[in-house]
């Protein structure tokens, strides 16, 4: 069910913001409003989270704050993320352009650019508009200048905005990065939740996968707080709240790859009067769509066309293709292209001798399920859907039928029966590459190749990494493509630093584990 929506169209005349409906609209039109009466904007992003929310039909979560937000406004069914890691996905979201574009694909850029063509940052843009721009927590993470709080925003909370005037405010609840803490006041059970069939179905990946959901409860409180105060203070019925996350799910095939676990996020927007409560939108939408709406409804300009667009325009219902990338991750370099219709996803692999499970010193040091996934499969205990995840190489092209394969198991790409849909989508994806994000591609350096030995001298590339991390340069060709990344042995023994941690009670103030071999070492 598509939402009602009497929220403008980006129609500016002699000053005033009109807000005009297309027939296929049902919601009355909103009364023509002048520029002191714009509305104020709360963009809250959660960390690392997919559609994993009661309101989502998740299974042994809750969610009620969340869940009283969709109520009241649109929840989106198919919104996702142009890159499914935090610096350039919010890149993307800081400017309403695909990250590539703006050479900010490169997850921890250590020699950050000033932006380019032109483009200027979303809250210097609302300022100019007229908007007091704060962001009401630390984080930025943005891979390009200016990228500190004070360079981009004005101030740190809404209240201290001059009187009248309407403020553009942006607030992260970080909770639901991994470490996770447990939920005292409504534990889950593991049995109670459902895990997706590229999981293994054990119960540590059970418990693992439900303190996640413990952790995103505590977070559903915070959220519930921040619009208690809205209402408290009498601003909620002028108030365009959004609500997304940066990226997908932190589980070993979702943050860092471009299945939908990791670019599909949750996107709920609440506008009292404007977008008619308790609808369900299933267009195809992203996350740089949230700029452009921002400033749609402020009635801002930017001075490049921005690649995004208003979720109130008629181009998000005509949309026919979602896009997402993948790059670098610290030091472990890998390249994907993601073209995603509403029935098929295709992820070409431009580095397809790379195992999808390379060495990465975050994974090893933050995901228990890791631990598991490898034993299990070193041991050949995993399911064919399972065990392709954990393949030393990846196939050029991965393609799915979501109706059909929905969490996208199957690689049809071969398949005669899908050669249409094949070539139709590789060639739009080519030509975005080529058009629009202006694609820089894979070099030599990027790969890697024939930098390193042949194969690991030591148990675990961590360790390799740790003691020639000098010798190297790893920022310039990344950490070793060596796979396995430990000996069965070494999984077993992370397995069993993990166990106490992934099982510990919920009112437990234990430390999380330090993984061995998981220190940076550039």
């Amino acid at each position: 069910m598509k939402p009602s929506l009497a929220a403008p169209f980006g129609l500016l005349v002699a000053g005033l913001f009109v807000a005009a409906a297309p027939a296929a609209f049902a919601a009355p039109v909103a009364e023509e409003s002048t520029a002191a009466e714009r509305p104020n904007i709360l963009w809250i992003t959660i960390e690392d989270w997919s559609a994993d929310l009661s309101c989502y039909g998740t299974k042994g979560i809750h969610t009620p704050h969340v869940d009283a937000l969709a109520e009241q406004g649109a929840r989106y069914t198919r919104a996702f993320t142009t890159a499914p890691v935090c610096s350039a996905s919010r890149s993307a979201m800081m400017t309403g352009f695909h990250q590539n574009y703006i050479r900010a694909h490169q997850h921890r850029t250590d020699d950050k650019k000033p932006l380019p063509h032109g483009i200027r940052p979303i809250p210097h843009l609302m300022k100019d508009a007229g908007y007091f721009t704060c962001l009401m927590s630390g984080k930025t993470d943005v891979n390009f200048e200016p990228s500190s709080r004070k360079e981009l925003f004005e101030g740190t909370d809404w209240k201290q905005r001059a009187e009248g005037q309407p403020f553009f405010a942006r607030i992260t609840f970080a909770g639901t990065h991994r470490l996770w803490h447990r939920d005292p006041q409504r534990p889950i059970d593991g049995a109670d939740v459902e895990l997706p069939p590229y999981y293994a179905d054990t119960p540590f990946i059970r418990r693992d996968f439900a303190n996640g959901l413990e952790q995103m409860q505590l977070v559903d409180r915070q959220v519930g707080q921040l619009l208690k105060r809205l209402e408290d203070e009498g601003l909620a019925e002028n108030t365009l709240v959004f609500f997304i996350a940066d990226h997908g799910r932190c589980h070993i095939r979702g943050k860092q790859f471009l299945y939908d676990e990791g670019i599909r996020v949750p996107l709920i927007v609440r506008w009292p009067g404007h977008v008619e409560p308790g609808t369900v939108n299933d267009d195809l939408v992203m996350a740089i769509d949230l700029p452009a709406t921002a400033l749609d409804v402020a009635g801002a300009t930017s001075p490049v066309p921005l690649h995004g667009a208003s979720l109130f325009s008629p181009a998000i219902a005509e949309r026919e293709y979602a896009f997402a990338v993948r790059d670098k991750m610290d030091i472990t370099h890998d390249a994907m292209r993601a073209i995603r219709s509403k029935d098929h996803k295709l992820i070409l692999n431009l580095m397809p001798e790379r195992a999808y499970c390379q060495f990465s010193f975050y994974k090893e040091s933050a995901y228990p399920g890791l631990a598991e996934m490898n034993i299990l499969n070193l041991n050949g205990e995993l399911t064919p859907e399972q065990a392709a995840f954990m393949a030393p190489s990846k196939p050029e092209v991965e393609l799915f039928d979501l109706k059909n394969d929905p969490h996208e198991v199957r690689n049809v790409a071969d398949d005669p029966a899908y050669a249409e849909v094949k070539a139709e989508l590789l060639s739009e994806l080519q030509r975005w590459r080529d058009e629009v994000i202006d694609d820089q591609g894979v070099s030599d350096d990027f790969r890697g190749l024939g930098v390193y030995p042949d194969e690991c001298p030591t148990p675990t590339v961590g360790e390799w990494c740790e003691e020639h991390g000098k010798d190297y340069d790893m920022l310039r060709y990344g950490a070793p493509a060596w796979y396995p990344t430990r000996t069965l042995a070494e999984w077993e023994t992370v397995r069993e630093m993990w166990e106490p941690w992934v099982f510990r009670e919920p009112t437990s103030k234990m430390k999380r584990p330090t993984i061995p071999h998981t220190k940076k070492t550039y």
